[in-house]
This record gives structure tokens, C-alpha cells and sequence, in this order.
């Protein structure tokens, strides 16, 4: 209770001595309310070739919850294990974000994290005006437009692709675990590529990550999206320590644009009808 107190007077003082900083206005033509995304995650090594380790969704939800009395997108993000991978490493999380619809920042993020035996829970309030993070624990100073790690890419997708070209660098501060980070994601060009949905158009991107006992290097993570005006992420492989995980895109709903880079797509609307396959790189 003590620390509950002291969290709520930091936050006024903080509140009170802050000038207010004026909040951006971003266009977004890439995603709207009603989409989701269903994902197949594998585990892949020479001893054990492909498993299926688990699934994910990623859902902009119907909600529009005020804060500030301005407009928001609430977006769900879920992660299960599956069979063999409960038994010795259980996962079950869910991520949530609100994201102001004019600006593609976030006001409230929450995240319920159980991964074998670590539990994490904890919700953060921000006041992008004031520049102030208001976590389970502490209060922290932010700069402004700051992301979480689902709104982040949620804002990126909302960046114009055709600028872009090999070797360019996008900057990306995002709070988590009350701490600001800087993160980059490097452009690596265009590429088709194979996978459960057929032949997809996309971008080739590289996030920054910091090493160590997980990852070998900086940028361990290959992530592919569309190449078009949804820019949704079909395929994603990271390099661990023994062998690698790969989460792939396995059905979809309610893209705000045709899904235009995929190779005889014809209409919009649903695809469920998928193969039990990994995609790979052409």
C-alpha cells in the first residue's frame, strides 16, 4: 500500500511540473479496427528438425476507449505453446495496447507474461502530454511519441515503404520494463518468399536486439512483411543459441487493403484454408 502511494504522488508531481508537449498527428492507411492475424510458431534444429512449438494472434480489436478524450485502437496480442513444448517450457502470454488513432502512440499497455516459471504482470500508463510513464513500480520520464513493444510496430507499418531502400535505418524508442530503449530496424530490400499462404511480395527487415545468452549477434531476428499497403508480417525467423524459431502467418481477417502482394489473390476478405508448411525464403 506504502508503494502504491508513493506511485500515484511521483506521478502528480511529476503531472505538475512537466510542460505539456504536443502530441503528432501520423497517417495511417495500413491497418484498421476488425483485423487479426493468426500465426503457427516453430522450433527448428538438425536433432529435431521443424515442431510446432505453439500460436499467436495479433488483433485490433472493435474498442475504442477514450483517454484523453481522444480516439483509440486497442490491440491484443497472444502467445500459447502447444503439445510436446507445455511439458518442460509452458507458455501463455497476452500483451494489450491501447494507441491513440491520431498519433499511433500508446496511452495504457499491459502484459501478462508466463513463460515456464517466470511470471511477469504489470501495466503502464502514459501520459505522452506530460512525458511520463506510470508503471506497477515506478514512474518514468519519457520522450515524447515513446512506443511500447505492440505499438512500435503497429507505427511502422504506418511508414512509406516505397522512400525507403537497402541499408536504411529506422529509429525506434519503445518502454518496456521501465526503461527506455533505442531500437533500429534495418532495411534489407525486396524479396518473394514461400509460405503457408502461397508466394508473398515483402520487405525485408532486421531488427536491432541487444546479445546475450539467447541471441548470437545484433540483428538475429529476419522479419518479413507485405509489400503492400497492409505491410502485415508473413514470416519471421530468429537464430538462437541451438537452432531457431520461426513464427509464421497462417490466416487473416479484416486487412483495411487488398492483400495485394500475394501472388493469385484476387479478393479481399478471409483466408483459413492453409498447409501445414514452413515458409522459407526463395
Amino acid at each position: 500500500m506504502k508503494q502504491i502511494i508513493l506511485t500515484i504522488f511521483l506521478g502528480l508531481l511529476i503531472f505538475t511540473q512537466l510542460p505539456a508537449q504536443q502530441s503528432r498527428s501520423v497517417k495511417n492507411t495500413s491497418f484498421g479496427r476488425g483485423e487479426k492475424l493468426n500465426f503457427k510458431v516453430y522450433y527448428h534444429s538438425v536433432v529435431t528438425g521443424n515442431v510446432t512449438a505453439g500460436y499467436g494472434t495479433l488483433e485490433v480489436t472493435q474498442d475504442n476507449r477514450k483517454f484523453m478524450n481522444r480516439d483509440t485502437y486497442h490491440i491484443i496480442a497472444t502467445g500459447k505453446s502447444t503439445g510436446f513444448f507445455n511439458m518442460f517450457f509452458k507458455v501463455d502470454d497476452r500483451f494489450e495496447s491501447y494507441i491513440d488513432e491520431d498519433g499511433i502512440f500508446p496511452w495504457l499497455f499491459s502484459r501478462r507474461t508466463r513463460e515456464g516459471g517466470y511470471k511477469k504482470d504489470d501495466d503502464v500508463n502514459f501520459n505522452q502530454l506530460r512525458g511520463s510513464a506510470i508503471s506497477r513500480k515506478k514512474v518514468t520520464h519519457i520522450p515524447i511519441n515513446v512506443q511500447d513493444i505492440i505499438s512500435s510496430f503497429f507505427f511502422a507499418r504506418t511508414l512509406d515503404a516505397a522512400t525507403i531502400k537497402p541499408g536504411d535505418v529506422i529509429n525506434l524508442p519503445f518502454f518496456l520494463d521501465d526503461s527506455v530503449y533505442y531500437s533500429k530496424v534495418k532495411f534489407f530490400g525486396r524479396e518473394t518468399i514461400k509460405t503457408a499462404l502461397g508466394k508473398i511480395k515483402c520487405l525485408k527487415l532486421k531488427p536491432l536486439l541487444a546479445k546475450g545468452n539467447v541471441f548470437k549477434e545484433d540483428y538475429p531476428m529476419t522479419l518479413w512483411v507485405t509489400d503492400d499497403a497492409n505491410k502485415i508480417p508473413v514470416l519471421g525467423e530468429s537464430a538462437v543459441i541451438v537452432g531457431s524459431v520461426r513464427m509464421e502467418l497462417i490466416g487473416y481477417s479484416g486487412l483495411l487493403n487488398p492483400f495485394s502482394s500475394k501472388e493469385g489473390y484476387t479478393h479481399p476478405g478471409e483466408f483459413s484454408n492453409w498447409k501445414d508448411t514452413v515458409g522459407k525464403p526463395r
